[in-house]
C-alpha cells in the first residue's frame, strides 16, 4: 500500500501542484490540505481516493500558488492621489534643494496611490481556475500512486512467492525424513510391545486400542496434504489482478496451523528442526502480507 505520486502544472495565471503519499494501513485514513476555494470538493476528493487508493494512511497535498506582482498588476491606479502626492514631494524637494528624478517612484508608493484590489474581486480571479481545469492533476497524481504501488507488488510478489517455495522446500525434506521416522516409530513400538506381553496382567484389546490411538497421533500425511494444498492455492491467489490481502492473511493462517500440527505429530527432531523453518518463512510471508491491498 506505500505509494507516492506528484502532478504539477505551470501556467502564466497560477502553479499547482498535487502531491499524495500513502503508507500501510487497515483501512482508509485519509487527510486532505486543500486551498480555500476548494473547500468546497473535499468530499468529491474523497469519494475519488477511496475508490481509487482502497486502503492505506493518505494524505494529499494541494498547493495552488498565483505568480508574483498578479495582485500588484492588477491594483487601480488613482490618479488624483498620485498628482496630490507628486505635488506634496515636488514641493518638499524644493525647499531642501533636492533632487526630483525620483519623485514619480516615490508617489507611486504613497499610501492611497495603488489600490489592491478588493477580496470580492481576488475571490472572482481564483474562480476564473475551474475545478475542472485541476481536476485532471488529482487524477494524475493518483495514478502515479496506483503506478508505484504496482512497481512494489511486482517485487513484492516475487519476494513472497520464494517464501512460499522455501515452506514446500522444508515440506519435501520432511516427506524424505517421514519413512526414517515411522521406522524409528515402528521400533518402539515393538519395544513396548516385548515389554508389555511379558507382564502378567497384558490385556490385548486394550493394548491395541493404544496402539491405533498412538498411530493416529503420530501420523502427519493428512497435514502434509493439506499443507502442500495451501501453499499452492496461496501462490494463485497472489497472481490474482484483484485485491487479495485478507484472503492471503486467512491463507497464511491456514499453513501456519497445519505447520504447527506436523510439528507437534511428528515427534522427531529432524522434522521439529524443519518445522522451525517453516515458521521463520510464514512470519516473513506475514510481514510483507500487510503491504498488500
Amino acid at each position: 500500500m506505500t505509494g507516492y505520486g506528484i502532478a504539477h502544472r505551470e501556467t502564466d495565471r497560477y502553479s499547482a501542484t498535487v502531491e499524495i503519499k500513502s503508507l500501510n494501513s487497515k483501512t482508509l485514513d485519509l487527510s486532505l490540505r486543500l486551498p480555500r476555494f476548494l473547500q468546497d470538493r473535499e468530499l468529491e476528493l474523497r469519494n475519488l481516493i477511496t475508490k481509487s487508493l482502497v486502503r492505506g494512511k493518505v494524505n494529499l497535498t494541494f498547493d495552488f500558488v498565483r505568480p508574483r506582482g498578479a495582485v500588484r498588476a492588477s491594483a487601480v491606479l488613482q490618479q488624483e492621489a498620485l498628482l496630490a502626492a507628486y505635488r506634496e514631494l515636488e514641493k518638499a524637494a524644493e525647499l531642501v534643494g533636492a533632487p526630483k528624478d525620483q519623485l514619480f517612484a516615490l508617489a507611486l508608493n504613497m499610501p492611497g496611490v495603488l489600490q489592491a484590489p478588493s477580496e470580492a474581486s481576488v475571490a472572482e480571479e481564483e474562480e476564473e481556475v475551474s475545478w475542472e481545469e485541476l481536476l485532471p492533476l488529482v487524477t494524475e497524481a493518483l495514478e502515479r500512486v496506483n503506478q508505484f504501488r504496482h512497481d512494489e507488488g511486482q517485487t513484492l510478489t516475487g519476494e513472497i512467492i520464494g517464501y512460499v517455495e522455501r515452506i514446500q522446500e522444508f515440506l519435501t525434506e520432511v516427506e524424505r525424513h517421514d519413512p526414517n521416522r515411522i521406522e524409528q516409530v515402528r521400533l518402539r513400538l515393538q519395544q513396548h510391545l516385548a515389554e508389555l506381553t511379558a507382564h502378567e496382567q497384558f490385556n490385548a484389546v486394550r493394548f491395541e486400542q493404544e496402539v491405533l490411538y498412538y498411530i493416529e497421533k503420530l501420523d502427519i500425511a493428512e497435514e502434509k496434504v493439506r499443507l502442500t494444498s495451501h501453499l499452492q492455492y496461496f501462490i494463485e491467489t497472489v497472481g490474482i489482478p484483484e485485491p487479495s490481502g485478507k484472503k492471503l492473511a486467512f491463507i497464511s493462517q491456514e499453513i501456519g496451523r497445519e505447520i504447527n500440527t506436523i510439528g507437534s505429530k511428528a515427534n522427531d527432531s529432524t522434522v521439529q528442526h524443519l518445522v522451525v523453518g517453516m515458521k521463520e518463512e510464514l512470519e516473513k510471508i506475514k510481514e510483507q502480507i500487510n503491504n498488500i491491498l
